[in-house]
């Protein structure tokens, strides 16, 4: 079913059941599995961000010849976009759900069942495995891959791999007892820097005896 102002450009292929709400765009060469469903304002296959710096300081654009592919049974929700790829594809995996306002970069790989909430952002060429989940505004850096069933705690930033079923937490992102260990620390520097200028007083006293 396609609601008003839906655009489905040339030579993009649609499956089964199909359900696009009003603006939904799928461009050119793009997949579509049987019963994905599209929120409003969703973009498939819109241009990566891919160019190159001149020697002048300029931008140039390379072309962005990579279909997005969504597999069967993808949810994508209000305003979020999938990019498709400068060379080989985007690819989202089967029953994977994807957010309000995420951006899949370029390239980049989803795996089945897979969850993104909202305004998570994959920068080119990220993997995520099967079943992983991004809670809302997790970032991440290009070219890793973050492993299957692994869970990203709400606004970490992903620099690195990340191990298969792992909780990992803050910026840059590390094994979540790790951070939870750090902000314990972190909430206690007042008191160890009060503590730290106390001994350095009782120190001088000391010498100027």
């Amino acid at each position: 079913m396609l609601h008003s102002f839906v655009a489905l450009y040339r030579a993009a292929k649609i499956g089964d059941q199909f359900f696009a709400h009003a603006h939904a765009v799928v461009r050119e060469h793009c997949r579509i599995g049987d019963r994905v469903i599209l929120q409003n304002g969703v973009i498939i296959g819109g241009d990566g961000l891919g160019y190159a710096k001149q020697k002048d300081g300029t931008w140039y654009k390379m072309a962005q010849s990579g279909p997005a592919v969504l597999e069967d049974d993808v949810e994508v929700q209000a305003n979020a976009c999938v990019d498709r790829a400068t060379v080989g594809e985007t690819r989202i995996g089967r029953g994977t759900k994807i957010d309000d306002l995420v951006l899949i970069g370029h390239a980049s790989e989803v795996g089945a069942n897979a969850m993104l909430c909202g305004q998570v952002g994959l920068a080119g060429s990220t993997k995520i495995g099967d079943g992983a989940i991004l809670a809302g505004q997790v970032g991440t850096a290009g070219h890793l891959t973050i492993g299957r069933g692994a869970v990203i705690t709400a606004k970490s930033g992903v620099p690195n791999d990340v191990p298969p079923a792992a909780l990992y937490s803050g910026y840059p992102a590390v094994e979540n007892r790790q951070w939870l260990k750090t902000q314990a620390m972190l909430n206690r520097l007042p008191d160890l820097q009060r503590k730290v200028r106390e001994l350095e007083e009782q120190v001088a006293r000391l010498k100027s005896r």
